[in-house]
């Protein structure tokens, strides 16, 4: 696997700086951030370090030469919007941006997009999937046409009242990912798998890798701390604002051995992108920077081929010759 990280953290960079911070650091790739400009409708979203819709041969040429130069990796372009809002225009610009993220990935040669499927939160799941299938079975077609693959994150954005009671996407579980797959069989349509989100649901995060080995296009690495107290006082139905807390990588509840073990057994060897939501962490640039560096220090204990060492490199260069 290759350890990398989701830029959104950091909106006050420049492409250049974000690169340049993943090498110094030890990362081998970045998420980078894609959401048109304008004002954000929540926390990390809005951020973006590559504008798409103007990817002109002499940007492309510039991105590709600052990744040379910094030696990373994109892991792929992430934008998270709803393109199955209740409200028309959001989602219509939601799905015209999403194209225009897809074709970027095409050009810039990355293949994957990350992004949401959306709903209406107002809505049964069932309720939801004729719009569903109106809005993704033309946007899946345009990233087939372009051989780009798209990773949907499993968070339900149900956090809050702006959320309630359904959230914002539907692409939750295995039982809606298979209905999903049936319907749209793209082997371009997958996953952007979040173990924490299974955390937040009571679910079991381990068990669907295996059955979903060949969806899984790219991972993400966030933790998340249950406040049993919180629950126990205001139950599971109730706002999961008031019973969650996102955390860093090893400060939750996940066990991201037994998790990251799963992974490698569904041969998985794509990117992993710590993704930093955890407010204790949010009070300054340099203590967000630190947030990087500490996730990243705790995952590899997990990941063999995250950036070896030279020493390293070097028995595998021996051991290559020896064999051959």
């Amino acid at each position: 696997m290759k350890l990398g990280f989701v830029s959104a953290i950091l909106p006050e960079f420049s492409l250049e700086q974000v690169l340049g911070f993943a090498q110094e650091a030890g990362f081998a790739s970045v998420e980078l951030m894609c959401w048109p400009p304008g004002k954000a409708e929540r926390r990390y979203a809005g951020v973006s370090h590559l504008d798409v819709t103007d990817l002109s041969p002499a940007a492309i040429k510039k991105t590709h030469d600052l990744l040379e130069k910094h030696q990373v990796e994109i892991s792929g372009l992430g934008y998270y919007p709803n393109p199955l809002s209740p409200d028309r225009d959001e989602a219509d610009t939601a799905a015209a941006h999403l194209r225009h993220v897809i074709d970027a990935a095409a050009a810039l040669g990355v293949g994957r997009v990350n992004s949401f499927v959306g709903r209406d939160y107002t809505k049964s799941v069932d309720d939801n999937w004729p719009r569903f299938l109106e809005v993704w079975r033309p946007l899946m077609a345009h990233a087939d046409a372009r051989n780009v693959k798209v990773g949907i994150e499993n968070c339900p954005m149900s956090f809050g009242a702006d959320e309630w009671p359904g959230g914002k996407n539907l692409a939750t579980s295995p039982a809606i990912w298979r209905r999903m797959f049936h319907d749209i069989p793209s082997p371009n349509f997958g996953l952007n798998f979040d173990p924490s989100h299974f955390v937040l649901q009571h679910m079991d995060y381990v068990a669907p890798l295996a059955e979903f080995r060949d969806r899984i296009f790219h991972a993400h690495a966030k933790d998340v701390r249950i406040d049993r107290k919180g629950l126990d006082e205001h139950g599971v139905f109730a706002y999961p604002k008031l019973w969650h807390s996102p955390k860093l990588p090893g400060q939750g509840d996940v066990r991201w051995g037994a998790f990251l073990g799963a992974l490698a057994d569904a041969r998985y060897d794509g990117h992993l992108a710590i993704e930093v939501e955890d407010r204790a962490f949010e009070g300054s640039l340099e203590k967000r920077l630190d947030s990087l560096i500490v996730s990243r220090r705790f995952l590899e204990q997990f990941i063999i081929g995250n950036r070896p060492s030279a020493a390293v490199s070097a028995y595998r260069t021996i051991g290559n010759d020896a064999g051959s």
